[in-house]
């Protein structure tokens, strides 16, 4: 009987475009809409044309950057940032847990100041616990709050952008309990091609507009970037010094190993993960020096690469093929010696703590 009607609604709507021409007219219009909209906003956009072909040649004058050390300065500079803003301010954060820097938000926007803040919901916007404090908390301060595009797996990045002509694209959360222990690190960017790019995309996100993020001068985007990490890795000649959280993503598993067979000195500091037991094994047979931290309260949660103590990649992206790929994470490439000299500093640091694999 089912069969039956859907063959007569079929023979109806036939017979209506053969005695009504105008019906078949409204179908092509409606189908060549479909089309180009399709087109225009793919459901799950692969922005494989957002990476860089080579790294960045630019030159940034002295004072471009300023690096932010985690855990040695807490959560300071975000505070100051937002204390100092006097037109606008748009957060993206992955996870959000701190009821102090809401509260600053709040003070901000009561002297003036415009806020936004987007907040990664969950999984292709699957809803999740994690951030539905947060959401409500700001709500109830009056703080413009948007959960992040589903489009994207996870909205990874976490990035704070200060009266349009600074931005802080951090590696860390604002969680509390994570400050005193973590291993992370922020930019401060005030390069204004790098701002601008951010802001464009913050306004693309917070209205759910899929469109290829620019990259500035210097930045990094996820989703489609394997090619910027591959580019980074392979320019290498003599050392890579590494920090993730993870190190699942196959490509770059081989990318590390082949730099290693090929005489690179492949130095890495991570935090124990048995998902990745494969690769460490297959890492340090490569002849990777690779040096983690078991259970102790110190995490390495940075994500970092530095090429023979010149260029630098940080960023949030960490080695998966989801974080690469399919979410919406920020990174940046910085070439600043005195930066770079810093985190060298600091990975050796860590490197020495850490136990041997």
């Amino acid at each position: 009987m089912e069969h039956k009607t859907l063959l007569d609604t079929y023979r109806n709507f036939v017979l209506k475009i053969k005695t009504h021409p105008i019906y078949a007219f409204v179908v092509f219009v409606l189908l060549l809409g479909f089309l180009i909209f399709t087109y225009a906003h793919p459901l799950n956009t692969h922005y494989e044309n957002s990476a860089h072909a080579s790294l960045p040649s630019t030159n940034q004058p002295a004072g471009t950057f300023t690096l932010i050390t985690e855990p040695d300065q807490s959560i300071t500079p975000v505070l100051n940032m937002i204390k100092n803003a006097t037109s606008s301010i748009d957060l993206v954060m992955y996870e959000f847990k701190d009821k102090q820097i809401a509260d600053a938000l709040a003070v901000a926007q009561k002297r003036g100041v415009i806020v936004r803040v987007l907040l990664n919901e969950g999984y292709y916007g699957k809803e999740e616990a994690m951030n539905e404090p947060a959401y409500s908390y700001l709500e109830s301060l009056e703080i413009p709050v948007h959960w992040t595009p589903e489009y994207f797996a996870l909205t990874h990045q976490k990035t704070l952008i200060v009266d349009q002509n600074k931005a802080l694209i951090m590696t860390f959360n604002l969680a509390p309990e994570y400050y005193a222990t973590g291993r992370d690190f922020g930019i401060l960017d005030i390069d204004q091609n790098d701002v601008r790019a951010i802001e464009n995309t913050f306004e693309n996100d917070w209205t759910h507009q899929n469109v290829l993020p620019s990259n500035g001068d210097d930045l990094v985007w996820s989703p489609g970037v394997d090619e910027n990490m591959l580019v980074i890795i392979n320019s290498a000649k003599k050392e890579l010094d590494i920090y993730n959280e993870e190190m699942e993503d196959s490509v770059i598993t081989d990318a590390l190993m082949n730099a290693a067979r090929r005489g690179v000195a492949v130095n890495i500091v991570m935090t124990y993960q048995s998902a990745a037991k494969l690769a460490f094994g297959q890492l340090k047979n490569a002849g990777v020096s690779l040096h983690l931290f078991h259970g102790e309260k110190f995490y390495i949660h940075a994500k970092m690469i530095i090429a023979d103590d010149t260029n630098a990649f940080l960023g949030s992206e960490n080695f998966s093929y989801t974080s690469l790929n399919k979410n919406r994470e920020l990174g940046i490439f910085l070439s600043d010696p005195i930066i770079i000299n810093s985190l060298v500093k600091t990975f050796y640091a860590d490197f020495n703590n850490a136990k041997e694999y």
